[in-house]
């Protein structure tokens, strides 16, 4: 017996080099690793593998979600191997964590202007500001049918006026990979999604960053907001959302204008710098402390700015902050497509836990 190793390898090859198929429509919500033939050709055959949960089986058809939110289409006919694997092996570095400890960790650091229990769902809305602050969380049984839950998430982002969307993730143990499926089956579909990483504090909190210039705060100020990009003039639900959460922390870096005396941004109650004036910043960020875990968002540079180290500076010194209050572990999120940023918290020590996805309909 034979094992190919690798994340998206693990197929079972029997003595003689034949292949067995040990996966069957009762394994559907299993984690598995199939083979496949994608093609033949005059003495050469292709193959693809896949590994991921088995989402259905049905006409012949079996569909799987991998640990990126991708639904992939396997005609059963077309199955050269497979079988039941034991899920994703657990994290060798940084902190340890669940799926279900994380997620509230995560709500806690993102809350919205408004909420309602459905079941063990929770619908959120923040007046549209962001989709984590405008979308539906589901964390267990909605406590009826699942047609009947989306046509009341339907209902009640539709009465606010505000698209219906759906967060749910993927690639961890326990998380929602049927629940994504259900959802495209029904036309739902990914507009986005987001790697939720989680690293050791300590070690940013030791980096070599220059933190004099970052300022910390309590309130994030008028020059504040000036850097900051996800709006325009921020209205009272903005400032709800952004100061929500147990212990809220706003850094700020000063443009140089306003480090030479021109005015510049500042932390809301001066700590480590001065006050604030009205430039616009040279870097932002945000942190909320949460028990052992520390949260960073809102990480901006002023594209002049870039490639200065201001991002780390100001992560370390919100870091150094979070420690303080006794925080060890830290997490953050950010878009699969933002490859800069994925490269900036790689080289941080942040590894991916899970990923999530917002899933809307029309």
């Amino acid at each position: 017996m034979i094992r190919t190793g690798g994340a998206d390898r693990e197929v079972e090859f029997t003595a003689g080099g034949r292949l067995k198929v040990y996966v069957t429509p009762a394994d559907v919500g299993k984690r598995v690793s199939v083979r496949r033939l994608t093609g033949a050709g005059p003495g050469a055959r292709k193959f693809s593998d896949t590994v991921g949960v088995l989402t259905s089986w049905d006409a012949g058809v079996l569909f799987i979600t991998r640990k990126d939110g991708e639904s992939v289409r396997i005609a059963e006919s077309a199955l050269v191997a497979g079988k039941v694997v034991p899920p994703a092996p657990a994290r060798r570095r940084g902190p340890a964590t669940s799926f279900e400890e994380l997620t509230a960790v995560l709500a806690r650091g993102w809350q919205p202007v408004e909420s309602e229990a459905l079941g063990d769902w929770r619908l959120r809305a923040a007046s549209g500001f962001t989709r984590r602050a405008n979308s539906a969380l589901p964390s267990g049984d909605p406590g009826m049918p699942l047609d009947e839950a989306l046509a009341r998430v339907r209902q009640w982002y539709e009465a606010r006026g505000l698209p219906p969307y759906v967060q749910a993730a993927t690639g961890a143990e326990g998380t929602q990979e049927q629940l994504c499926a259900e959802l495209e089956r029904r036309g739902w579909w990914r507009e986005v999604t987001a790697e939720v990483r989680i690293g050791a504090l300590a070690p940013l909190a030791d980096r070599d960053a220059d933190v004099s210039r970052v300022r910390l705060g309590r309130e994030c100020d008028a020059a504040w907001l000036r850097r900051y990009q996800r709006v325009g003039t921020p209205g009272p639900h903005v400032l709800q959302v952004l100061r929500g959460g147990p212990s809220v922390w706003f850094a700020t870096v000063a443009g140089e204008r306003d480090a030479n005396g021109g005015g510049g941004g500042g932390g809301g109650d001066g700590e480590n710098g001065g006050d604030a004036g009205d430039g616009v910043p040279a870097a932002i960020g945000r942190c909320v402390v949460d028990g052992r875990w520390a949260g960073f968002m809102a990480v901006e540079v002023d594209p002049a700015h870039r490639r200065q180290g201001l991002a780390t500076s100001v992560m370390t010194a919100l870091a150094r902050r979070a420690l303080e209050e006794g925080a060890s572990a830290g997490w953050l999120q950010v878009e699969s497509d933002n490859e800069g940023a994925r490269a900036l918290y790689d080289a941080m020590g942040f590894d991916v836990h899970h990923r999530y996805h917002h899933f809307r309909t029309s």
